[in-house]
């Protein structure tokens, strides 16, 4: 993107992973069958969800790595399936989303949630305000 773009307009890139206590990163699922593998992982467990990010102007350069770590209830296999069947799990690191499935299995959170959403914004709002 600097190749084709240049540093006129800043550029700023972001990822997010999940890892399970174990050490096991989990990425996005392949289809409903990995994404009901990786959730039931999950369900019951602490995970950590990790986000990096990368920010590119004229004038600044900087990467953070941020996790926030969620300690979940067991999952109801009921609104598990109800879940996977709804596809909102596609495209989401671990087809976790805290804001959404996830939410009401919620025991405790340490960090910040938008790490979790895929951007520590918390990190990124010092370094370009004004």
């Amino acid at each position: 993107a600097i190749r084709e773009f240049g540093l006129e307009t800043p550029l700023l890139c972001a990822d997010t992973v999940i890892a399970l206590a174990d050490g096991t990163i989990m990425r996005k699922a392949k289809d409903v069958e990995d994404a009901r593998r990786i959730l039931k992982m999950q369900s019951g467990s602490t995970i950590s969800i990790i986000s990096s990010l990368h920010y590119k102007s004229k004038v600044l350069a900087f990467s953070d790595i941020s996790a926030t770590h969620y300690h979940f209830k067991s999952f109801e296999e009921e609104d598990l399936e109800a879940y996977l069947d709804s596809g909102l799990w596609r495209g989401k690191a671990g087809g976790c989303m805290v804001e959404g499935f996830c939410k009401k299995y919620i025991i405790s959170v340490d960090g910040f949630e938008s790490t979790a959403m895929g951007l520590q914004v918390e990190c990124l709002l010092p370094w370009i305000k004004g």
